[in-house]
């Protein structure tokens, strides 16, 4: 894989916290607009998939790989630590897994290999030319932010944020491509984690997570 060359530093925007964390701390891209979103395919791709299959395979990721979650928007709001303790219980909260540039494209021809292709799974690989939404910062509060200020808390922003949160955070000043799986990796070669044995783990758990939602519905009468 090329070396990906971080882009350049914007100048500091005091009004948008959120987007100067993002760009200037991380060196990650941002889609234009609000809310404020990340771009996908530049130096990361993303599994999306149900958390209750994502925290199987986590014991596949490094401790540095940036995991985010996601709940609906009509769920109530609350206070981003305490969600991440309610999160296993959730119904419908997502599960993103940042995982090697490139891995989107590579995620169908995988699937097939590893005999899933056949299979409806509740998984799908964001990449590029995709956008995730920015889950908030560590230490930032959650709350309706606006590219002016206006009518927030004094944090300004980029529109409204919350619906997602990291559960590990990505780090300043490190590099997020080393902790991140990749075909590569497969035989435990250059110390990344491996994304065959992460799809793999992924790919059943939401299996038997569909399964299961599907045994628990009331049987259909004619």
């Amino acid at each position: 894989m090329l070396p990906t060359v971080p882009l350049p530093r914007r100048p500091l925007h005091p009004s948008d916290p959120v987007r100067q964390w993002y760009e200037n701390e991380l060196g990650w891209a941002t889609v234009p607009g609000s809310p404020l979103r990340l771009a996908a395919g530049l130096r990361f791709d993303v599994l999306d998939v149900p958390a209750e299959a994502g925290v199987r395979a986590l014991r596949h990721l490094g401790p540095a790989s940036p995991v985010a979650l996601r709940t609906r928007r009509s769920a109530p709001r609350e206070d981003p630590a305490a969600r991440r303790e309610k999160w296993p219980a959730r119904h419908g909260t997502r599960m993103w897994l940042l995982v090697a540039a490139g891995s989107a494209e590579e995620l169908p021809g995988l699937l097939d290999w590893l005999e899933w292709g056949a299979l409806a799974l509740d998984l799908t690989a964001i990449g590029a030319g995709g956008s995730i939404e920015a889950p908030l910062p560590p230490g930032v509060p959650e709350g309706p932010l606006t590219t002016d200020g206006a009518g927030t808390d004094g944090l300004g922003g980029s529109g409204p944020q919350g619906a997602a949160v990291w559960l590990r955070p990505p780090e300043p000043g490190c590099e997020v491509e080393p902790s991140l799986p990749t075909l590569s990796a497969v035989g435990g070669g250059g110390g990344a984690p491996d994304l065959v044995r992460l799809v793999d783990t992924v790919a059943t758990q939401c299996h038997r997570v569909r399964l299961r939602y599907a045994c628990a519905q009331p049987p259909a009468y004619s």
